[in-house]
């Protein structure tokens, strides 16, 4: 049970309306991480995470969406959270805003109510003031044009209000001022005592045309659909990108409008604006091709947001890998987009805050994995031609509710079993994948990992020893890991780390584990698998009258394990040669 949580407007859209959302679920549950956090610690250790981004629920934090009442529940969650992150050095990265308004500011206008500035402003203090002592990354809010576009502007997210060309861009205009002002009190009241950093998250996918003729319409795509809100934030004139104010104002007169249907910025507020955001948070998924011509003529409805924009879009049936037609993989967009920040806005440190895709489910995501690897090679090639990407966020660690696809879309490096009351979380391949690219800071379009590595199992087993059998002394008497052979045992290594610290992590809790005994010291007669199967830190050369054993790689790491009594997940051995140290 959530305690003390009020309605926002996703509550109100799928209790109202079940069957408006694909499958007819709802997020009343979804991955139950108020309950399971610390399994989702558990999983981003097994990742090997720096920082791990998550949004705070509005109506959990202020259950009257004012901050005359602040529910203790909901704050001791995002405590919990926050300090079990922190005690794993994993940094937490908050999103203040991630698209669940309070249904109450809603009935007054929500993000189209000129109030809205002020009603999110006090919720960012609350927040600052309950976390900032701690949190020192901020999002003030995730995706606008979702927000402006999908929930004012169309039906497809949450408000569905569908009042188009009108109420995206009131919004759009409110949403700009709201996270100026969160941005202005962070830097006045918090920055100068926590020293953090605080930005917004944009996004971008890249509007592009295989015809010259077809090169201006583009990029005004890309200035109706994304730089409506970076332009007014990253460049150095501020204000709506010119050519939406001007496609927009012409068309709300020939309409018969007395006025632009985007409202304007004044002088101040432009000001206000531009400049606040520390970083260019960047959502980006995929590519399209866009045409301009006749066909145009009553093709959209009029008045609206696309009609302003002009072009007619499409993409090729090759861009989609696997079953889903959610996302798309077309990596060399990505890379462009990265290069049009660079050059427009004096190349802005940008964080990737979401890039993914989607399945339909199952363990063995090897499109996933394809994506990802291009995706990141892609960004990897801007980064070398001097694109500022300071981090890398995948979206997403677990699957989750996935708005109207409800459950019938899978973005997690975990699978969850929906099922489950416990709604447990297994890694699928690309867990794996990533976990690599992480711990190496290298991508390898080749490595093909061990599926069965599952660390958490040791950490379980052991605590239900403690559990069910009073505390008893434990001995590890084996733990270790097969290889097919060769000195540079790279996955034993990473098997012994993380069940080292699978095992730390359940004596941090009270098991009383007095040895470790790594199986094996060298290789070894394996049963009926013979020598087919090597479980030592020393490799033996049966072929040698002597069999002669050398260390492997795991062998040095193991032995700075004993020697330092530490568990350096990063530590790489220096040399090949193995000596006895002093005392020994």
């Amino acid at each position: 049970m959530i305690i003390g949580k009020t309605e926002n407007i996703w509550d109100h859209a799928t209790h109202t309306n079940p069957c408006v959302v694909k499958d007819c679920s709802n997020g009343d549950i979804a991955d139950d991480s108020y309950h399971q956090y610390k399994r989702d610690v558990e999983m981003m250790r097994e990742l090997g995470l720096d920082f791990y981004r998550f949004s705070l629920s509005w109506t959990r934090i202020l259950p009257t969406s004012f901050p005359d009442k602040i529910n203790e529940a909901g704050v001791q969650y995002y405590n919990n959270l926050i300090d079990e992150m922190l005690k794993y050095n994993i940094k937490p990265m908050i999103t203040l805003y991630h698209w669940d308004l309070p249904q109450k500011l809603q009935d007054m206008g929500g993000w189209t109510n000129p109030e809205i500035v002020n009603w999110f402003a006090d919720y960012a203090r609350i927040a600052f003031e309950l976390f900032g002592d701690r949190v020192t990354d901020w999002i003030t809010i995730n995706e606008p044009h979702q927000v402006c576009y999908h929930g004012y502007g169309d039906d497809t997210l949450a408000p569905l209000l569908n009042i188009k060309g009108v109420a995206d861009y009131l919004c759009a205009k409110n949403l700009l001022l709201a996270h100026a002002k969160a941005y202005h009190i962070y830097d006045k009241e918090f920055r100068p005592s926590h020293g953090g950093k605080i930005f917004i998250a944009l996004s971008a996918q890249w509007y592009d045309t295989e015809y010259e003729e077809f090169v201006d319409a583009a990029k005004e795509a890309n200035d109706f659909t994304w730089a409506i809100y970076s332009h007014p934030i990253f460049s150095e004139t501020g204000d709506f990108p010119p050519v939406v104010k001007k496609y927009v104002a012409q068309r709300s007169a020939e309409q018969g409008f007395y006025r632009s249907r985007l409202p304007e910025f004044t002088e101040e507020e432009i000001d206000y604006v531009r400049g606040t955001s520390d970083y260019f948070g960047l959502n980006h998924y995929l590519t399209y091709y866009v045409y301009r011509n006749q066909s145009l003529i009553n093709y959209y409805e009029s008045p609206s947001f696309e009609e302003d924009m002009g072009v007619i879009t499409y993409i090729y049936d090759e861009w989609q890998i696997g079953e889903s037609k959610y996302t798309k993989f077309v990596p060399w967009g990505f890379y462009k987009l990265l290069t049009r920040i660079r050059e427009d806005y004096g190349n802005p440190p940008v964080i990737i805050t979401e890039n993914g895709f989607a399945t339909k489910g199952g363990l063995n995501d090897e499109d996933r994995v394809t994506y990802y690897r291009h995706y990141i090679s892609a960004m990897l090639d801007a980064m070398e031609e001097g694109s500022d990407v300071r981090a890398y966020t995948a979206w997403s660690l677990m699957d989750n509710f996935e708005w109207l696809a409800g459950y019938t879309e899978r973005f997690g490096l975990y699978e969850v079993d929906y099922e489950s009351p416990e709604r447990t979380r297994t890694p699928r391949k690309s867990a794996f994948v990533y976990k690599q690219i992480v711990r190496t800071r290298e991508l390898d379009m080749h490595y093909e990992p061990d599926t069965d590595f599952v660390p958490w199992g040791f950490y379980k087993l052991l605590t239900r020893i403690r559990e069910d059998y009073g505390n008893p002394p434990v001995i590890i008497t084996e733990n270790g890991f097969a290889t097919k052979g060769g000195l540079n045992d790279e996955d034993r290594v990473t098997y012994y780390r993380h069940y080292i610290s699978a095992m730390l992590d359940a004596m941090e809790e009270g098991s009383d584990v007095r040895a470790y005994t790594a199986w094996s010291l060298m290789d070894n007669f394996e049963w009926l698998a013979g020598y087919t199967e090597r479980f030592g830190l020393y490799e033996v050369d049966y072929e040698s009258a002597e069999r002669t054993r050398t260390p492997r790689k795991s062998a040095f790491v193991y032995k700075q394990i004993v020697r330092t009594r530490e568990l350096d997940m990063h530590y790489e051995p220096d040399t090949d040669v193995m000596t006895i140290d002093e005392g020994h």
